[in-house]
């Protein structure tokens, strides 16, 4: 069965930095989009970052843009999210997800969660003051 891993949550003072893996099995990814997305207390999942299959194509949140890189290792069907410059206002469970089909190439098709098939567990990520 297709199941997604992600690694790297954990607590870190505003300002530090976590880099978030996502490991993909039972399906080769390399060319789908992957992304990530969070979830915060009382809030709804809301758009981080995606990866077009090329791997040439990013997608940010304007909150996250200039802080968060997405990248991914098509050889070891990973995908990491590297969050520098973080806030207390980051602070949320991060998942990770994939697409099953190609979209065309747009901030709507890779923004969205409901064009992503498969989902992993999550990750916490506690950004303290």
């Amino acid at each position: 069965q297709v199941q997604l891993v992600e690694s790297g949550g954990g607590l870190v003072q505003a300002g530090g930095s976590l880099r978030l893996s996502c490991a993909a099995s039972g399906r080769t990814f390399s060319s789908y989009a992957m992304g990530w997305f969070r979830q915060a207390p009382g809030k709804e999942r809301e758009f981080v970052a995606a990866s077009r299959w090329s791997g040439g194509t990013r997608y940010y949140a304007d909150s996250v843009k200039g802080r968060f890189t997405i990248s991914r290792d098509n050889a070891k069907n990973t995908v990491y999210l590297q969050m520098n410059s973080l806030e207390v206002e980051d602070t949320a469970v991060y998942y990770c997800a994939a697409q099953g089909r190609i979209y065309s190439g747009s901030y709507y098709y890779n923004s969205d969660p409901g064009k992503y098939d498969y989902w992993g567990q999550g990750t916490q990520v506690t950004v303290s003051s």
